[in-house]
């Protein structure tokens, strides 16, 4: 009686906060319920309930579908609520925009544009480093329907070329600080203080041009909720970099899912360091302004020095980080301020397991907000339980509710492993597994807009998943869940190697290597060694003064790691190439291997009769190659 009483509350809850009919909700409990042990489900419920309510951001994103909504059309509400609060603030300048500023500025440049003979799917390249004009002007166009392409300001010749290319622009807009790196043979315009002298011949400085458009709203186009917003590029870490579509409704879930599932309110300070062509800056950054009225500073370029002192300047509660961000952060001497500060939050994904609570305990952050999502993906995660070393989580008693899951894959070659039915193997609690998503195209939660290049997007698409005639998003990453449904990311799939019968996560490894080498730069990859069975771990560790004390570290080693997860090979070099959003790119180092006649840097092989790390010369090189030198 005491159970069916706890079923029967269960099941009013459900329906009373997640809103779904009883014929939906009440097979899911009862087969929750005896599934997982019946006292059991109780627990899991008591500990996952509040986490799992996230999911009533669907509910927002069907209105806006319904109302055929834009981003500009929110954000216009946006205005109307909040005219003069400060929107934007520049860190280089120190310069704030209000909304009501934003708003004219936007509405200039798309009267600009309107102006030149631009009509709505027309494509605009945006290439400049991260300011406020740049988040005015991407929102203008989409004001009349014309898409960005905000191109990654890093790139030079070939790869800046390919971008422009791909996206069909009909002109670009760079800042005077990149000209020498901009594309010609498309109509240009320059923002920010130039010299003529210094531009292609035909380039328009832009300011004139805005300060003598009209500031009133253009006539709107008739855009709704998944037309297209504007294109993110992919960072290139295997190949050229891919244009991912982002429409209005991608923009607004991936905002508001971090928004709602971490308690973040209009009154909090977000300190946005990441660069805007990249989704985490402009979207999970900007997107907190633009759609909740949050106030947001903007930072030219991420500086470790520099962090905590802009925190405590521009009052800020919320932090963004990505990638390596928090080791560099933690490798700065430590001083008074990075306790001073008002911060209750950091924002971000790629925060390694390592160092997750010394973050938190010394620059006293109480909260991380730790999140799993690309550009392009329909399986974006939270962890909103603030759970330490989980990147999100799914639902454990309404799994159809956000359709993702961890499938089967082999662990050398990562493709998905199929059942006698011929779709994929979910995985069980504690089985490490890529994260698909099913995609449902009608669905703005649940499409998949893919990339420009139709066959580039082919291959993240895979059929026969969940069921039979279904199709799923690969994220190409494996991940673990345990028993609650929280997931802890794994590794990419392609990084991870076999060595000595044992899987050797690059991710994991890199984490330990690099707190054993105070916080160095480390990239670890698999090489293959003829005659060998699997991949050789290799490391690439950053030590421009060679500072590193080999026999300290092979010893430290010992203690640390096991066997097959030590790497056999060792690089040492100036500086690891990293991508703008602070992602280690391996290609190259892959395709070198040992070979010291690939590279000037100093490489190192553990011998293991000796259980040192030596010099790898050319003869031992031969010696490794012939078989002579056992590993």
């Amino acid at each position: 009686m005491m159970r069916l009483a706890c079923c029967t509350v269960l099941l009013f809850v459900f329906r009373l906060l997640v809103g779904l009919p009883w014929f939906q909700v009440l097979p899911s409990i009862l087969i929750f319920y005896l599934g997982s042990g019946g006292w059991k489900f109780i627990y899991i419920f008591a500990k996952t309930i509040g986490r799992d309510l996230t999911a009533r951001v669907k509910w927002n994103v069907k209105r806006h579908l319904r109302e055929r909504n834009t981003l500009p059309k929110i954000f216009a509400e946006t205005v109307r609520r909040h005219g003069d609060k400060t929107a934007l603030i520049f860190e280089g300048t120190g310069e704030k925009w209000s909304f009501r500023q934003l708003d004219e500025y936007s509405n200039r440049v798309a009267n600009l544009l309107l102006q030149r003979g631009f009509v709505e799917g027309d494509v605009v390249a945006l290439f400049m480093e991260s300011r406020s004009q740049y988040v005015g002007l991407w929102l203008g166009m989409a004001k009349i329907g014309v898409e960005g392409a905000l191109i990654n300001f890093n790139l030079r010749l070939e790869a800046l070329v390919h971008c422009v290319t791909i996206s069909n622009a009909k002109a670009v807009v760079f800042g005077s600080e990149l000209t020498e790196g901009e594309e010609r043979g498309v109509q240009m315009l320059c923002s920010g203080d130039w010299d003529p002298k210094h531009v292609p011949v035909g380039t328009e400085c832009l300011e004139p041009l805005l300060d003598a458009a009209p500031t009133h709203l253009p006539s709107r186009p008739d855009r709704c909720f998944t037309d297209r917003l504007f294109y993110i590029y992919t960072s290139g870490t295997t190949g050229m970099p891919k244009a991912a579509i982002v429409v209005h409704s991608r923009y607004y879930r991936m905002a508001a899912l971090v928004y709602y599932g971490f308690g973040m309110t209009s009154d909090d300070v977000m300190y946005d360091c990441l660069p805007l062509y990249h989704s985490a800056g402009n979207i999970v950054g900007v997107g907190q302004c633009l759609i909740h009225g949050m106030t947001v500073v903007i930072k030219k370029k991420f500086s470790a020095s520099r962090f905590w002192d802009d925190c405590a300047k521009y009052n800020c509660t919320i932090v963004q980080y990505i990638g390596e961000i928090c080791r560099y952060l933690l490798n700065q001497p430590v001083k008074d301020i990075e306790r001073q500060h008002r911060v209750r939050m950091a924002l971000g994904n790629g925060l390694r397991q390592s160092i997750w609570e010394e973050f938190t305990s010394r620059f006293n952050v109480p909260q991380i907000a730790e999140f799993y999502g690309a550009t392009e993906c329909n399986c974006s995660l939270g962890n909103f339980g603030n759970m330490t070393g989980a990147c999100g989580f799914n639902s454990q008693i309404l799994p159809f509710i956000y359709p993702i899951r961890l499938v089967k894959v082999d662990e050398e070659t990562m493709e998905l492993i199929r059942g006698p039915d011929g779709v994929c193997i979910p995985c069980k609690p504690g089985e490490p597994g890529q994260l698909v998503g099913r995609i449902i195209q009608n669905d703005p939660l649940r499409r998949f807009d893919g990339y420009v290049n139709e066959g580039a997007t082919t291959k993240k698409i895979a059929n026969n998943v969940f069921k039979k005639g279904d199709s799923a998003y690969l994220s190409g990453d494996v991940l673990i869940m345990d028993q609650y449904g929280y997931m802890y990311f794994k590794d990419r799939t392609g990084d991870t190697f076999r060595w000595k019968g044992e899987n050797v996560s690059t991710t994991e490894v890199e984490g330990t290597l690099s707190r054993l080498l105070d916080m160095k730069d480390v990239v670890v990859y698999g090489v293959e060694v003829p005659g060998a069975e699997g991949k050789a771990g290799m490391a690439a560790v950053a030590d421009p003064e060679r500072s590193t004390d080999l026999e300290k570290f092979g010893k430290d080693l010992e203690k640390a790691l096991p066997p097959y997860a030590r790497p056999v090979f060792l690089r040492f070099l100036n500086e690891v190439n990293k991508t703008g959003t602070y992602k280690f790119q391996k290609t190259e180092m892959r395709r070198e291997g040992f070979d010291p006649s690939m590279t000037s840097n100093k490489l190192y092989f553990l011998n293991p009769s000796r259980g040192r790390y030596v010099e790898l010369h050319q003869e031992l090189y031969s010696s490794i190659i012939s078989g002579k030198q056992k590993l």
